[in-house]
C-alpha cells in the first residue's frame, strides 16, 4: 500500500442527504489522507452510495461539504474532476461500444493530445487486462469484463483519488480475485475509498474501515480495531443491528 501522507485528499464535512422527512446520509464527517486504502462498509440501503455521489459532486447535499484534493465539488467540481475517478455502481456504459471506441470517446472528451491518449488508453488497457476483449461490443462481455472497461475509463486521465462504488458486486470467485489485485496494485500509488458490503475485501484491501449504518457514521478506525478478536462478521452485526442507532 502507499505510504500514509498527512495530506487530506477526500472530506466529508457534516454532509446529509434528505429525501421528504427521510434521511439517506444523515452529518457524515471524515477524512481520508494521501495514500490511504480505506474501506466503507454498511448493509444495504446503509448511504454509502448516497454519500459516495455527494462526495464526487454527481449529487447536491442537503447540508455540509465534500471535498476532493482541496476542492469544494459543490463550487469547483470542475477544477477537483480531473484530480478524481469515480467507479459508480453498475457504471454506465455504451454497450454498442467496444473498450477501444469508448476508452477513445473518453479521451476525447477529457481533451487528451493524441500522443498521450494512446499512452494513456494502452497504460489503463495493461492495468485493467483488456486487450483480449478491446474491439468486441461492451454489451457482450461479462460483468467482470464490463467492470474493468468501468475501472479503466475511471483511470484514464490518472487522478489521485479513486472512489470505487461496489467494485467486485456480482463478480464470480475468479473476478473477485483480480479486482482486488488491481485495487492493491492502484493503492501502491493513488487514495482510494472503496464501497463494499463484502466484509472479505475489507481485510483484502484496505488499511482502514468507515462503516455507515441507517445514513450515520458508527465506526471509523483501523481493521484490527474493528474486529476486537471477535471477527469481522460479529462486529458489523452489533454495529448494524436494527437497535445499533438511535
Amino acid at each position: 500500500m502507499a505510504n500514509q501522507k498527512n495530506t487530506p485528499m477526500i472530506e466529508a464535512e457534516g454532509l446529509s442527504k434528505f429525501y421528504g422527512v427521510f434521511a439517506a446520509a444523515r452529518e457524515v464527517t471524515f477524512t481520508v489522507n494521501e495514500g490511504d486504502v480505506v474501506a466503507f462498509l454498511g448493509p444495504n440501503g446503509a448511504g454509502k452510495s448516497t454519500t459516495m455521489k455527494m462526495l464526487t459532486g454527481y449529487l447536491a447535499p442537503s447540508e455540509g461539504k465534500s471535498r476532493i484534493a482541496g476542492y469544494d465539488m459543490q463550487t469547483q467540481r470542475l477544477e477537483g474532476s480531473p484530480r478524481l475517478g469515480y467507479l459508480p455502481e453498475n457504471g454506465p456504459l455504451y454497450h454498442d461500444m467496444t473498450p477501444s471506441a469508448l476508452l477513445s470517446f473518453f479521451a476525447d472528451a477529457r481533451g487528451m493530445v493524441a500522443g498521450q491518449k494512446q499512452e494513456r488508453i494502452e497504460a489503463v488497457v495493461d492495468l485493467c487486462s483488456l486487450a483480449s476483449v478491446f474491439h468486441k461490443p461492451i454489451g457482450k462481455l461479462s460483468k467482470g469484463y464490463r467492470q474493468r472497461v468501468g475501472l479503466a475509463q475511471s483511470l484514464l486521465h490518472e487522478p489521485d483519488v479513486l472512489i470505487l462504488d461496489e467494485p467486485t458486486a456480482g463478480l464470480d470467485p475468479n473476478q473477485i480475485r483480480d479486482v482486488r489485485s488491481t485495487v492493491r496494485k492502484l493503492g501502491e500509488q493513488k487514495t482510494i475509498l472503496l464501497s463494499t458490503h463484502i466484509l472479505q475485501e475489507v481485510e483484502a484491501m484496505a488499511n482502514r474501515v468507515i462503516l455507515i449504518n441507517e445514513g450515520r457514521l458508527v465506526y471509523d478506525g483501523p481493521v484490527k480495531d474493528l474486529n476486537q478478536g471477535k471477527g469481522l462478521e460479529e462486529a458489523f452485526h452489533e454495529m448494524t443491528r436494527s437497535d445499533a442507532v438511535a
